[in-house]
């Protein structure tokens, strides 16, 4: 029975990192499931068993994605002296936009497709231990005794819609203007986005 699960995991993670080469390299629209099952290495209807459609697997990298970076901004976080809660949220956006500065195609994937449900899969499930990336922004949140945040799913919301759709634009086409020109309004508004769900 763990050798069937140990099996079960390698083919998935397989067809999982297949696709994320692909999608990578190829575009999304550019990739089928035939070309990840035939970089996976395993029969179509493997593929089938796991994930409904392309749609699917991309939506599980996104989340997974979203996920890991989260928890590593919050770990850098962790070595950072800084105490103001719109300080530490815009530490963590710069730090993970800064990881996409760095890898354009990784960007053109994860920011073009980040969706609010998909993150809400990310912030809620962890496969890298048992806190959520969710769980350790609450505990972030309720680090600030003095805090009283309204309506925070709703706060983080418009924080990563702004920040995926103004960095993609910005990091790509230097649209309408530099990453570099436009970061200090990006944090600006961070500031107010958090100025408007405390309660005072």
């Amino acid at each position: 029975m763990g050798k069937l699960a140990d099996n079960k995991e390698k083919k998935e993670r397989s067809l999982l990192d297949s696709a994320y080469e692909l999608f990578l390299n190829k575009g999304f629209e550019n990739t089928v499931v035939s070309d990840i099952v035939m970089k996976a290495g395993v029969a179509k209807g493997t593929f089938y068993l796991y994930f409904k459609d392309k749609h699917q697997i991309r939506d599980v990298l996104i989340a997974r994605t979203a996920e890991k970076f989260f928890l590593e901004a919050l770990h850098a976080l962790d070595q950072k002296m800084v105490k103001d809660f719109s300080d530490q949220l815009i530490f963590i956006v710069d730090y993970i936009i800064d990881i996409m500065k760095n890898n354009p195609l990784l960007l053109r994937f994860v920011a073009k497709n980040l969706s609010w449900g998909i993150y809400q899969k990310a912030i809620n499930h962890s496969n890298t231990g048992d806190k959520t990336a969710y769980s350790l922004f609450l505990e972030l949140v309720n680090s600030h005794k003095e805090l009283k945040i309204e309506a925070l799913d709703t706060m983080l919301f418009l924080i990563i819609e702004l920040a995926s759709s103004t960095s993609y634009r910005t990091i790509l086409d230097n649209d309408p203007m530099t990453y570099e020109e436009l970061k200090p309004y990006l944090n600006r508004s961070i500031r107010a986005i958090v100025k408007l769900h405390t309660i005072s």
